[in-house]
């Protein structure tokens, strides 16, 4: 385990989260609980912010919201100084109502709808990262409709590959998202937002991946934006602003390194001394520098608990430990094949010396959340048991499937614990169903 100040065994035995014991939590909340340590979220986000400001200057650190979005979350971040960055109208709204300053927001998405863009642009979001010309062409129309001006990046494409699962490599040449500088294509967008005059074009994002531990990735793209910002400013295009995204890498396995505070912010540091020395050394104006994480935010700062049912031990082919949560709360290894640590939180003291799968309660042969991991020989029905690091993308990716209810989060620090997402009931599934006339 990568253990913290607010993640440890107490004396009881069991595992603990900001003071709270994890079996307690469980007793109290029920499961399946998604847990999220505030005290860690806060560290975090404080020390990104203060490496950029002590390492760069003229920096900034927006909080990735796709990785956990929640009114509270958004409270957290903007206590913290933090801007924010969104992907939909639905996390826009989400950040509005909880007072969240609009101007501090960076709305992401390769396919924007027409609708989410007339939204931005009426909540006067600070900055639409655009990814198309189609894009481009939408934006314009609704500033001119608006009689509005926009703060826009392009977002460009590197082509830069970084080591990670291959679904979320996102500067392949191949991919979905930004404009590619190597055919020009980066360059001609940038000319046409020039030619706009609705929309204030102020610099370049790019984004090449997630998961990402080799610093060497973003050393590259940065050498490459770089590189094409000479270029804009041969051909006289100012670039005030570059935004190297977030990927970074955290622990889930002991197949990841174990990262401190301090270790995290490694990555902030080290993309903040590349930028310094590739502009002194290419004699380009320096540039205000964003990134943006999110799972490095809110990853390890979250646990998922459950209670074992049923353990069916198949003789000498597997053993099946089955939770009462599954793909539905957490599709990640569904997918990706995600790895996780995993601890029985009742007897977190005890050994681990059972190789076992862990399945969910889903009607699919492929509802697992993980397979062949060890657990103590003596789990049992009723134990509690934690799956650790899934503060990113298990709660943003839940789902009702098998009309499963979602479950609610609570947010720990070290003397309070309550729900920032509520439990939902099964009024709350049926809510939208319609029984049309001529079937009633």
């Amino acid at each position: 385990m990568n253990f913290r100040e607010t993640l440890k065994i107490n004396e009881k035995k069991h595992l603990e989260i900001c003071n709270h014991d994890c079996v307690e939590l469980a007793k109290k909340f029920g499961t399946p609980l998604y847990v999220l340590d505030e005290v860690n979220i806060r560290k975090i986000s404080s020390a990104f912010k203060n490496t950029m400001e002590k390492e760069y200057g003229k920096g900034g650190v927006a909080y990735a919201s796709k990785a956990f979005c929640a009114e509270a979350i958004y409270k957290i971040i903007s206590s913290e100084g933090l801007f924010t960055d969104v992907v939909s109208g639905g996390e826009i709204y989400t950040a509005i109502k909880a007072g969240f300053d609009t101007s501090k927001m960076y709305f992401h998405g390769n396919n924007k709808t027409e609708n989410e863009l007339l939204y931005a642009v009426k909540n006067n979001i600070g900055t639409i990262v655009v990814d198309s010309l189609h894009e481009m062409t939408l934006i314009e129309n609704i500033c001119l409709k608006l009689n509005k001006k926009q703060n826009v990046l392009l977002r460009i494409n590197p082509g830069v590959e970084a080591h990670t699962h291959h679904y979320v490599q996102t500067a392949k040449i191949d991919s979905k998202f930004g404009m590619l500088i190597s055919n020009g294509d980066a360059l001609t967008g940038i000319k046409k937002l020039l030619n706009s005059k609705n929309i204030i074009f102020n610099g370049l994002h790019c984004h090449i991946g997630s998961q990402i531990f080799d610093k060497n990735a973003f050393t590259a793209a940065i050498d490459v934006v770089t590189d094409f910002v000479k270029k804009c400013n041969i051909e006289n295009i100012k670039i005030n602003e570059l935004n190297f995204g977030g990927g970074f890498g955290i622990y889930y396995t002991e197949e990841d390194p174990k990262f401190t505070c301090e270790d995290y912010c490694g990555y902030v540091a080290h993309i903040a001394r590349c930028l310094s020395e590739a502009v002194e050394r290419k004699g380009i104006e320096k540039p205000f520098l964003m990134i943006e994480p999110g799972r490095a935010i809110v990853g390890e700062s979250g646990l998922t608990l459950y209670t074992a049912g049923t353990i069916k031990d198949i003789k000498n082919i597997r053993k099946y430990v089955c939770i009462d949560g599954g793909m539905f709360d957490n599709p990640r290894y569904a997918l990706y094949k995600s790895k996780y640590e995993i601890v029985n939180a009742s007897k977190a003291d005890k050994n681990a010396d059972e190789i076992v799968t862990i399945a969910g309660k889903c009607c699919e042969s492929g509802d697992l959340i993980a397979e062949n991991i060890k657990l103590p020989k003596n789990t049992e029905s009723g134990d509690i048991i934690a799956v650790l690091s899934t503060g990113a993308y298990n709660y943003s990716m839940a789902s009702n499937y098998n009309r499963n209810l979602i479950p609610p989060t609570v947010l720990v620090n070290k003397k309070c614990a309550d729900y920032i997402v509520k439990p939902q009931s099964y009024e709350d599934l049926v809510r939208n169903d319609n029984i049309p006339d001529w079937i009633k």
